[in-house]
């Protein structure tokens, strides 16, 4: 059975402002006050696993660890199955240390050339951790298909190339409010609403 949230502070365990705006907005109902984890000066720790899920785990514990909160990361990214999957967890070593997502949607495009399979889907896991060790994982997803060039500002990282199956718009152009009720984010706080929040 997933461990209730009971408390009314909660780390978020990034250093990326978008994420974590993201994610303050889709917790602001519950009434918790949130931290980021640049906030606290907390280092970032290397991203080590094989998956989202164990990126996410190790994130979450590091934050609430080094904090004494319960802290709350996202591993995400975006899987394309003509690319065997990539750039998937690697997804933001695409864009270099610099996060030049420009480059990274270029790279993206460059490496899909000559390939018909244009399907695609974000990926992001929710770890929600305590400075006890324990924690709990949510994982949603958002599928579609990749568009060039890209389009639209808005939303960060891969947005502006993923069109969501159904929609007109790309995630870079769609308002805030309408990514975060079909988002792959959103797909996977649903789950942990669910599970972690729900009285």
């Amino acid at each position: 059975m997933t461990r209730k949230f009971t408390v009314d502070r909660l780390v978020i365990a990034t250093h990326n402002p978008g994420k974590r705006n993201e994610i303050a907005a889709l917790l602001a109902p519950f009434a918790v006050e949130v931290i980021g984890a640049a906030e606290l000066g907390l280092p970032e720790p290397e991203e080590t696993g094989p998956t989202f899920e164990a990126n996410a785990a190790l994130k979450a514990l590091a934050a609430a660890s080094a904090s004494a909160l319960p802290a709350l990361a996202d591993d995400s990214g975006l899987v394309v199955p003509a690319l065997d999957g990539a750039p998937g967890i690697y997804s933001a070593r695409w864009a270099g240390p610099d996060r030049n997502f420009a480059r990274a949607m270029a790279l993206v495009e460059e490496r899909l050339a000559g390939k018909a399979d244009r399907r695609a889907m974000f990926v992001a896991v929710l770890a929600l951790a305590w400075p006890d060790g324990h924690v709990e994982s949510f994982r949603g997803e958002a599928h579609g298909t990749l568009v060039f060039p890209p389009r639209g500002s808005r939303g960060f990282g891969y947005d502006p190339i993923f069109l969501p199956d159904g929609g007109r718009l790309t995630f870079g152009e769609m308002a805030p409010g309408e990514k975060h009720t079909i988002s792959h984010r959103a797909d996977a706080f649903r789950k942990l609403v669910a599970g972690a929040f729900a009285r």
